[in-house]
């Protein structure tokens, strides 16, 4: 595994515990299809939210949501759309969110949750 994912996949963690200790509901992971990818898939009652994670150290000294690009910001509800159809549920609504992990040197982190992007 290269670097890179292995801090990928630990700051996705950190984001998807985040969430559930929002309550949330984590129904799925970094689910891919030929649009694209939904690093978190979660449900906030009644609705369907896919997650985009971003991660910044402190020394970048940037907004991690601030990353998510408009051309990331399109995707989420079809994506979203997909993830429920292929899976056979349905949900009211259909949303998007970001949630940027926020790192220090030394190991802390804080998360920045922004609701309702896309």
């Amino acid at each position: 595994m290269h670097p890179k994912d292995a801090v990928s996949r630990q700051d996705g963690q950190i984001a998807a515990g985040y969430l559930a200790s929002a309550r949330f509901l984590i129904l799925d992971r970094n689910y891919r299809c030929a649009d694209g990818e939904i690093h978190i898939a979660t449900a906030g009652r009644p609705d369907l939210v896919a997650c985009e994670a971003k991660a910044r150290s402190d020394a970048c000294n940037r907004n991690p949501a601030g990353a998510v690009t408009s051309r990331k910001l399109r995707w989420p509800r079809r994506l979203a759309a997909h993830w429920a159809a292929t899976g056979g549920v349905f949900f009211g609504q259909l949303r998007a969110g970001t949630a940027g992990v926020i790192g220090s040197p030394s190991g802390d982190f804080t998360i920045e949750h922004l609701r309702g992007v896309g």
